[in-house]
């Protein structure tokens, strides 16, 4: 991760980002946005949902795309700064720029990200922003802190195991699991305690999951709770997620009633 070295105001940001402000448009930059004529970002989209979820083992390649509009149509971007928590920063390759229409175009560049070997920390999790330069065909530009955000979350894992099997009908099954997530500090997975994970269970022959109860896990991560058998079918959990920890579905557990 390339740490921000201090709470930079837009224009440190673009110097960061090794872009070249004209002077006649110098004068106009500000803290926070910044324009000349009638460009204007109308989408930001990072990774496809405006997620993502990073491991402890693997490096990945964030994409983010800008749409942005001009009515003498878009000459191109500079590259897009990614801001986030606890001095968070990150920035992309170069633009490349898609014409959608005569006055649109979509802006898309990537940055590899690697808990190995760019250094992040746990606090990095949470909610980031995209800011992005375009520039169009007749010298307008438009430069805008906080653009679009996303969320920078730790992986998740989650697992569900409901014994006994088999088991016979009307008896208590005891169904346990596990949540944890990316500690990219020490680059392996721990348990995340104090979340509410739901317990869902799927008839054999059925495509619908239904909601039995949500329970919370344990402060080192750990599920357990009890139902009644009462037909053939699957148990799994899953975690909802948040801005700081990536929504997981464990695998399913088959039991078999008697």
């Amino acid at each position: 991760m390339r740490l921000r070295a201090t709470a930079a105001v837009s224009f440190g940001a673009l110097a960061l980002a090794g872009l070249s402000v004209p002077a006649a448009q110098a004068t106009e930059i500000t803290p926070f946005d910044a324009g000349s004529g009638n460009t204007r970002i109308t989408k930001v989209v990072v990774d496809g949902d405006n997620k993502v979820a990073m491991t402890t083992n693997a490096a990945k390649t964030v994409s983010v795309s800008v749409t942005a509009t001009d009515n003498s149509g878009i000459a191109g971007a500079e590259e897009f700064t990614l801001v986030g928590p606890d001095y968070g920063f990150e920035i992309t390759g170069k633009p490349v720029c898609k014409v959608v229409n005569a006055t649109t175009s979509t802006c898309t560049a990537s940055v590899k990200v690697d808990p190995r070997t760019d250094f992040y920390s746990n606090k990095n999790a949470g909610t980031w922003y995209v800011d992005a330069w375009i520039d169009a065909k007749d010298g307008d530009f438009v430069w805008k802190e906080k653009a679009g955000s996303f969320h920078f979350q730790r992986a998740s894992k989650l697992t569900t195991n409901a014994a006994p099997e088999p088991v016979k009908k009307g008896k208590t099954l005891t169904v346990t699991g596990s949540l944890t997530r990316a500690n990219w500090e020490s680059l392996k997975f721990g348990g995340y305690g104090a979340q509410s994970v739901k317990l869902q269970f799927k008839k054999k022959g059925s495509t619908t999951w239904s909601t039995l109860k949500t329970i919370k896990t344990s402060s080192s991560g750990a599920l357990k709770t009890t139902v009644k058998a009462s037909a053939d079918g699957y148990f799994r959990y899953t975690f909802a997620g948040n801005s700081t920890t990536a929504a997981v579905t464990s695998a399913a557990d088959f039991v078999d009633v008697k």
